[in-house]
C-alpha cells in the first residue's frame, strides 16, 4: 500500500475491472435516454430542450413585435409588451377615417384650375397696366384696357344733326393711347376727316378705331397686345381740340356704340360730360352725315 510524502494515506484507484464497468453504465444511460426521446417523439411528446435551444429561442423572442403573442409552442419564454404597448390595437393596423372626413378630390382638382386661371388674370391684368394703361380687365379670357387718360367729353349718337359713330375722351397732345385689346395692326396713317389714324383687328373679328392722332407708333401688320402703346393723343383732321376719338366695329363693319361695349367687359369711362352724353344717345336724333371726325 502506497503512501503520500506528506505521510497522508491516499485511497487506492479503483480496480481496473470498476472503470471499464462505469463506463459501460454511462454509455448504456446515454442510450436510454436517446431512446427515451425516441418514444417521446413518436408519442408526440417534446423533450426538454437543450440550452442552446432555449438561448436561441429567446433571442428570436427579442426581435418580435411587442403586439405579437406567441401561442404556438409552450415552450417559448413569454413575450413582455413595451410601455405604452397596451394602448395599441391588436391588429396593429391604422384606424380608417370617418368618411364624412374623406377628401374630395373633385373639388381639390376644380379649387386647383381656377387658382390657375385667377393667377393667369393677374398675369395679364399686370401687365397691361404695367404698361400705362389707366384701366385694365380680363373678359372670357381676354384682356382690356381703357385708351388713354382723358376726360370723356361726347358720346355716340346725334350731335349737331349728325350722327357721331364714337366717343371722344380729351386729353393733351403727345397722351400715350394704348391697344384696346389684342390685335393686328391694319391701317396706321392719314386718314380723311381725322387726319391721321390706327385701326386695329381683334382676335374675336372686331376693330378698334383711335382717330385725330399726333402719331402713330406702330406698322400695318405688327402684333400688339392689349395696353401696348400705339399711338399719341393729337388734334390733327377736322377736330375741335386734342381728343381721341374711339371707335369700335362688328365684324360685318357696323359701328357700335363703345360706351356699353366696354362696360360690359368691365371698363368705366368716367368724366363729369358722361352722363350728359349717354342722355343725349337716348333722346338725339341721328343724322345721315357722319360726323365720326368731331
Amino acid at each position: 500500500m502506497p503512501y503520500a510524502t506528506t505521510g497522508s494515506r491516499l485511497p487506492a484507484p479503483p480496480a481496473r475491472p470498476l472503470c471499464a464497468r462505469a463506463t459501460v453504465v454511462a454509455a448504456a444511460g446515454g442510450a436510454l435516454v436517446a431512446a427515451g426521446q425516441t418514444v417521446a417523439s413518436a408519442f408526440g411528446m417534446s423533450a426538454a430542450p437543450t440550452a442552446e435551444e432555449s438561448y436561441a429561442r429567446i433571442a428570436a423572442s427579442a426581435m418580435l413585435p411587442v403586439s405579437e403573442m406567441r401561442t404556438g409552442d409552450p415552450t417559448a419564454p413569454a413575450v413582455t409588451s413595451a410601455i405604452g404597448g397596451e394602448q395599441l390595437s391588436s391588429t396593429g393596423s391604422v384606424p380608417s377615417l370617418d368618411p364624412g372626413a374623406e377628401v374630395d378630390v373633385a373639388n381639390l382638382t376644380k379649387a386647383a384650375r381656377l387658382g390657375e386661371e385667377a393667377a393667369k388674370v393677374d398675369e395679364e391684368k399686370d401687365a397691361a397696366l404695367a404698361k400705362g394703361a389707366p384701366q385694365a380687365v380680363v373678359y372670357d379670357g381676354i384682356p382690356y384696357t381703357l385708351p388713354t387718360r382723358g376726360q370723356f367729353t361726347s358720346g355716340f349718337g346725334g350731335r349737331w344733326g349728325v350722327t357721331h359713330y364714337g366717343i371722344d375722351l380729351a386729353a393733351p397732345i403727345g397722351t400715350p393711347i394704348y391697344a384696346l385689346t389684342d390685335g393686328v395692326v391694319e391701317k396706321a396713317g392719314p386718314a380723311s376727316g381725322f387726319g391721321m389714324w390706327v385701326v386695329l383687328k381683334h382676335t374675336d373679328g372686331t376693330s378698334s378705331v383711335y382717330g385725330h392722332i399726333n402719331r402713330a407708333l406702330v406698322e400695318v401688320g405688327q402684333e400688339v397686345k392689349a395696353g401696348d402703346e400705339i399711338a399719341e393723343v393729337g388734334n390733327r383732321g377736322q377736330s375741335t381740340g386734342p381728343h381721341l376719338h374711339l371707335e369700335v366695329w362688328e365684324p360685318d363693319g357696323s359701328k357700335v356704340n363703345p360706351l356699353p361695349w366696354l362696360s360690359e367687359r368691365g371698363i368705366n369711362v368716367t368724366g363729369p360730360a358722361k352722363a350728359e352724353a349717354e342722355s343725349e344717345v337716348d333722346s338725339g336724333s341721328s343724322g345721315s352725315e357722319d360726323s365720326s371726325r368731331a
